[in-house]
């Protein structure tokens, strides 16, 4: 029997939604501002899992422009009856609170690689939609309520109504179902077991102490009674378990009968224990470089017809056995593009933007980013990345861009959002060289929304192409440059890593993403510039010769 691995889902895959067809097993993570919307991974033996859909890559289906920082798709749901796969989903516009401007969504498809339709409107009650399917040929969508009003709780239960698939649309009235057990009751899903409706839920808030509470009953509408041992599975309490922040999750039975939950967890990593409004640090907290990423954990059923761990207790490990199934690995993902295939790679997003040939094009061997407004625009920013899955890690790439001025610019990044990031940007110096102005490589930072640059690292650059590489060990954030064949010199001071992390950062309220290493390209003033990238490299759990 093969160990699973904690997490199976490395890096920024939050709030898995997990779903069985037949011999295979799927689940659905949030993506929030970046597009295509949603990521499915696919596996057949719950050890190895792929990447194989991203369903919203339509505008018509997800508009991202102008949405907050960790905005955008929260939290989807993935099921499958009557013949096809169901997604849905929020697009959080707005997340300034009081009040969450929170539109959800269905679409549908014969299969998760698409074609997926069009979405219908469901509502914008809350956040966090989900569809289940009764087996009496009924659908019911629930969803988390918020309350935007003063002196009460934001979360305001969750509220249950009936979804009409042939007239798209929700039917009948809005029934409330379920308030709290340990409050912040967010992330529903449904399922029935044993003629029980089991109400899984999100509680405790998305941090240091998250969890999934269980309800039943034996009508959908309720009433529903909570689990005994409540909550079911929770990271809290146990400071020293490298997996923290354990909760949102959805349960699946595998086809050797064995019975599963999915669930988002953090990392911290070292030396960067949090503290409270009062000073106090928090026993297993930290700074999560790598966001929140996606476990499972085995679950069986009492006598008493409730979901308890496998292993007793309530605290996920890092490591189980896995289930009763053929073993089913994936060919390796590749982790380096040299752009022959003439395609934009699988694994890069875009930060806000639907992905097209009006800004970006892979022509002869290189990948072409036209130059579009900053990386801290929320409208146009051309910015194309990949996830941070290990802390140790790096990514490299060499970049051909002739600037005319200091407003046109192109580079690598290591990103976290509009608030916080690092670069390194070749652009144009008007007063350098003596004043004849020069083609120039700095290092650049957005931190907490304040911008600097460091100018005493300023590299005055010859003609040609120039190699840029971004390395992340520990909470070292080190930058590397090198023109020809010559040897890889260091750029400017070394930065805490460690900020590119949902901890950090709190000026605009919580964050929910990842960290990010991107290449874009800035034109300030719109006059045509545009980068040429010869190839991507990333390096995961390692570090390249020299760095």
């Amino acid at each position: 029997m093969a160990t699973i691995k904690n997490p199976i889902l490395p890096g920024f895959n939050p709030d898995p939604a997990i779903c069985r067809q037949g011999e295979d097993i799927y689940i659905a993570t949030s993506t929030f501002e970046w597009w295509p919307g949603v990521q499915i991974h696919h596996s057949k033996d719950m050890v190895n899992w792929r990447l194989v859909s991203r369903p919203l890559d339509r505008l018509s289906q997800l508009d991202l422009r102008g949405v907050e920082d960790s905005g955008g798709v929260w939290a989807p749901c993935l099921t499958h009856a009557h013949g096809l796969f169901w997604l849905v989903y929020s697009n959080v516009q707005c997340k300034t609170r009081p009040y969450y401007d929170s539109k959800n969504y269905v679409v549908s498809a014969p299969s998760v690689e698409g074609p997926w339709s069009e979405p219908a409107f469901l509502n914008r009650t809350g956040f966090d939609p989900s569809l289940f399917h009764d087996d009496d040929g009924r659908s019911w969508l629930t969803t988390m309520r918020w309350y935007h009003l003063p002196n009460r709780t934001k979360f305001d239960g969750i509220v249950l109504q009936e979804y009409d698939r042939e007239q798209k649309k929700l039917v009948g009235p809005i029934i409330d179902i379920f308030e709290k057990s340990i409050g912040g009751t967010e992330g529903p899903h449904l399922i029935k077991k044993d003629g029980w409706y089991y109400l899984i839920l999100a509680e405790g808030g998305t941090g240091w102490h998250h969890a999934i509470t269980v309800a039943r009953s034996k009508s959908i509408e309720g009433p529903y009674e909570v689990h005994p041992q409540n909550p079911m599975l929770t990271s809290w309490g146990d400071p020293e378990n490298p997996i923290q922040k354990s909760g949102h999750g959805g349960f699946v039975q595998c086809p050797d009968g064995s019975w599963w939950t999915s669930h988002l967890c953090g990392r911290p990593m070292p030396d960067t224990t949090l503290t409270n409004g009062k000073g106090d640090e928090i026993p297993g907290s930290g700074r999560c470089l790598l966001g929140r990423e996606t476990s499972i954990q085995p679950i069986q059923w009492d006598e008493d017809g409730w979901p308890r761990l496998v292993h007793g207790g309530n605290h996920p490990r890092q490591e189980i056995p896995g289930p009763d199934l053929p073993a089913h690995p994936w060919p390796p993902e590749p982790t380096s593009f040299d752009f022959s295939d003439g395609r934009v790679p699988f694994v890069l997003q875009s930060n806000r933007k639907a992905i097209s040939e009006d800004w970006v094009k892979v022509e002869n061997g290189k990948l072409r980013i036209q130059g579009g407004t900053g990386p801290i625009n929320r409208f146009d920013p051309n910015t194309l990345a990949r996830r941070i899955t290990t802390f140790t890690s790096s990514a490299t790439t060499r970049v051909l861009a002739e600037p005319r001025h200091h407003q046109h610019e192109a580079g690598l990044m290591a990103f976290y959002d509009n608030a916080v990031w690092f670069a390194l940007v070749v652009s144009f110096d008007r007063f350098a060289h003596d004043g004849a102005g020069a083609r120039v490589l700095r290092m650049a930072w957005m931190d907490c929304g304040e911008f600097d640059v460091d100018e005493q690292s300023v590299v005055l650059l010859e003609e040609g192409p120039v190699d840029l590489r971004w390395c992340i060990e520990g909470r070292e954030l080190r930058a590397y440059h090198r023109q020809g064949d010559g040897a890889w010199q260091k750029l400017g001071k070394t930065q805490d890593a460690s900020k590119l992390s949902d901890d950090y950062d709190k000026t605009t309220g919580n964050n929910f993403t990842g960290a990010w290493y991107a290449i874009q390209a800035t034109d300030a003033c719109g006059d045509g510039f545009h980068a040429d990238f010869d190839f991507l490299d990333f390096e995961d759990g390692q570090l390249p010769e020299g760095s």
